[in-house]
């Protein structure tokens, strides 16, 4: 499994990459196919100057991608939401295969 971390409008620190990085590598145990993993951290400052911390996914597995957007204050908090969403999917995918 190949794990991509991409920061835009910043500049990650090692604690957060590697939190990152852990964190996804559970994701193989949902489903052993996973390919590559693309993780997108941005700051948006949109409205009044609050900074939001969002969060992206993608999940590649052959012939299927999945794709899960957070927002929130924290980086942390952003991902972790984004990270059990992309769980959710990924097992009700694998659910799928194994029914058909």
């Amino acid at each position: 499994m190949n794990v991509n971390i991409q920061t835009v409008h910043f500049v990650a620190d090692a604690k957060l990459t590697d939190y990152v990085t852990k964190k996804v590598e559970k994701l193989q145990t949902f489903h052993d196919k996973i390919i590559k993993v693309d993780v997108f951290l941005k700051l948006d400052n949109v409205v009044h100057n609050i900074k939001d911390k969002i969060a992206e996914i993608n999940v590649h597995v052959p012939k299927h991608k999945f794709f899960v957007k957070t927002c929130s204050k924290s980086f942390e908090e952003s991902f972790d939401i984004a990270l059990d969403s992309m769980a959710n999917q990924v097992k009700r995918h694998k659910e799928k295969l194994a029914v058909a």
